[in-house]
């Protein structure tokens, strides 16, 4: 029994002896695995990594070169673009008013000769009718005054008129100069008087 121990202590002693020779060994080689994977950039020297670098700093100054022109082009063109619409912003106005004009100038000749006070009141009012249609078309629109509260932002006061009944006190009571909104935006006051 005792010699049957004795080789299974020996028996024992191999097989870690063994073992530990195993570890030893694999412990290497999984290091070295490590070091394989790293090689490619180990391997480089710092020329090599140098160069890399420099290549990639060309490529990005390239890159910004062009995106640099590319907003010179841009903001080139913008403002060639918004110096066109100031010189012909007014190209539609003009447009719409240039058959307003040509009315007149045949109304002119006419007016001089008539003798019909009637008919020429009635074509100057198919004129004034097509103008005010015309500033319609272009976004122009009166300020309604009469009847209504005063109200800073449409109308300027130029008069107070005192004495009124209590339900006008506050209330435009005659409009002296028509004021005008360009897409809702006030171009001109209307002048007012106003109860007080």
């Amino acid at each position: 029994m005792a010699e049957e121990l004795k080789e299974k202590e020996e028996l024992d002693n191999e097989v870690n002896v063994e073992n530990t020779e195993k570890d030893n060994t694999a412990e290497p080689a999984a290091e070295g695995d490590s070091a394989a994977g790293d090689a490619p950039e180990a391997e480089k020297t710092p020329e090599e990594l140098l160069a890399v670098a420099q290549a990639e700093i060309e490529e990005l100054k390239t890159q910004a070169l062009y995106k640099q022109a590319e907003f010179e082009n841009y903001r080139k063109r913008t403002i060639k673009e918004k110096s066109e619409l100031i010189l012909n912003g007014s190209r539609s106005a003009v447009t719409a008013l240039l058959p307003i004009v040509d009315d007149l100038e045949r109304a002119l000749p006419s007016m001089k000769n008539a003798e019909d006070v009637a008919a020429v009141a009635e074509g100057v009012e198919l004129i004034y009718q097509k103008f005010i249609k015309a500033l319609a078309g272009l976004g122009v629109k009166q300020i309604e005054t009469e009847g209504q509260e005063f109200n800073v932002d449409l109308h300027e006061a130029i008069a107070q008129v005192p004495g009124v009944p209590d339900e006008q006190k506050g209330r435009v009571i005659d409009c002296v100069e028509k004021g005008y909104t360009l897409n809702d935006q006030v171009i001109r006051h209307a002048k007012v008087a106003v109860g007080m």
